[in-house]
């Protein structure tokens, strides 16, 4: 991934200038559903309650903050955060490649199941390599 990015660089093919800044944390709530019509109403509230901090430590490059944002882009936990599996997918795809020491096997099972073909529409997981990539890049900044 290292190599890829740095080729990218070299010939010019993507900039840090030209990436998109990270959509403000409130865009991914979940406006449609009160919490009170989640199954988990207090878990619902309490995603809500910390998602701003959770996805800010995500793009500040923070492991467990990064796999939180994951989980709820792919599942919407409890109808907190409007589900997008091709970012969910992306984060999985960023986790993999940031070399976090903290790093174990549910990760990888985590990337197979949330970016697989019974998860994730192949089209959309070519969207997430590509969305992947911009993230690493970003993250951080």
């Amino acid at each position: 991934m290292q190599l890829l990015l740095a080729g990218l660089f070299a010939c010019g093919c993507v900039s840090l200038v030209d990436a998109v800044p990270w959509p403000v944390a409130e865009s991914y709530i979940n406006p449609l559903v009160d919490c009170s019509q989640s199954a988990n109403p207090g878990a619902c509230r309490h995603t809500r309650d910390t998602w701003k901090t959770e996805y800010g430590d995500a793009i500040d490059g923070k492991y467990q903050a990064q796999r939180n944002v994951a989980f709820c882009l792919s599942t919407g936990c409890d109808k907190a955060i409007q589900p997008d599996k091709m970012l969910g997918c992306a984060w999985r795809i960023v986790i993999a490649k940031s070399g976090h020491a903290e790093l174990d096997d549910t990760d990888a099972t985590n990337l197979k199941l949330f970016c697989g073909p019974d998860y994730i529409a192949q089209a959309d997981r070519r969207a997430a390599e590509t969305q992947a990539i911009s993230m690493v890049m970003m993250i951080g900044k």
